[in-house]
């Protein structure tokens, strides 16, 4: 997530506390496993802290909230979520929600002025969020989606590798990203996982591709299959595989899965190889590469890297 604090990148006011005024308050919407990530995040930095919760479940939020500090008045349920707008403790709203009612909270963060921060959304809902009204807009709500690996060491290293040349031309890359879903994850259920599997964990694997080499597709094409008949892919499929076209002529193949376990990336540029393995996860990523140094008769550059971040840093807010 960065390390300096998410609504400091949003709201120039919030800024303000990260330069010792006060720290950054952040109330949660849903408390499911990725905001226990989050919040564990903020409560290891000193920039922030969580200062409001919204849950469905008053019991579960209640427990949260004495866990974090986070007084009862600031607990509010869906149905009156829209009253945080009037809490002058809140300064960024963090959401947590399953990708189908992530986009549902927009409205009444903008009228509250906070900055929102959600973990996956696409161009509809982020226009959505924005306003595309002048009513809306009016509200000056900031919105952005905090994907974490824009801000992780190992990937920046990469992306700089590419981009000064060090590796070459980009001929293709591989992606993979996939879990042995529990039957009762939120993501094998169409109502709240979204379109398809594409939108759900395949644009981690498809965004990769994008910022490491800075290139948008041009042609994109996939197909679909459920393998394992358990029963966990009654609404949703097991598999996308696709085939994307960079205007460098570049291929980028990828795929995601329900079935299996699997997180990784490796390209093949004119000069060498990169890859992660892990790429994905919220630790213990890897960084390993070989390419020419360019000169006659040298060996290869080789480097092989890890990063010793444990869990939740890449919350760290």
């Amino acid at each position: 997530m960065g390390r300096w604090g998410l609504a400091g990148r949003l709201l120039p006011s919030v800024v303000l506390a990260t330069q010792g005024e006060r720290k950054i308050g952040y109330a949660v919407i849903g408390l499911g496993l990725i905001a226990d990530h989050f919040m564990r995040g903020v409560q290891s930095s000193p920039n922030s802290k969580i200062t409001g919760l919204v849950s469905g479940h008053r019991d579960k939020a209640e427990r949260i909230a004495a866990q974090y500090g986070v007084p009862k008045s600031s607990i509010y349920s869906y149905e009156d979520m829209d009253k945080f707008r009037d809490n002058k403790t809140i300064d960024a709203v963090y959401v947590a929600l399953p990708n189908k009612h992530a986009c549902g909270v927009y409205d009444p963060v903008g009228e509250g002025g906070q900055a929102c921060v959600v973990r996956e959304a696409d161009v509809y809902d982020c226009e959505r969020g924005r306003g595309d009204d002048l009513r809306v807009q009016s509200r000056k709500c900031e919105l952005m989606i905090a994907y974490r690996l824009h801000y992780e060491p190992l990937n920046l290293k990469a992306v700089k590798l590419i981009r000064d040349g060090a590796l070459g031309k980009v001929q293709t890359i591989n992606g993979a990203f996939g879990f042995n879903a529990n039957p009762t994850a939120w993501r094998l259920n169409k109502a709240l996982a979204g379109v398809d599997r594409m939108f759900d964990v395949g644009i981690y694997v498809l965004n990769a591709s994008r910022y490491l080499t800075g290139e948008e597709p041009v042609k994109f094409t996939a197909v679909t299959s459920t393998i394992d008949q358990d029963g966990r892919f009654k609404t949703m499929e097991e598999n996308v595989s696709w085939t994307t076209k960079f205007p460098s002529g570049s291929s980028r193949r990828a795929a995601v899965r329900m079935g299996r376990r699997c997180r990784g990336t490796q390209g093949i540029w004119s000069k060498g190889w990169p890859g992660d393995e892990p790429a994905f996860n919220y630790d213990g990523l890897k960084l390993r590469a070989s390419f020419s140094s360019g000169e006659k008769g040298s060996p290869n550059i080789e480097i092989d890297d890890a990063n010793p971040e444990r869990d939740p840093m890449h919350f760290y807010a």
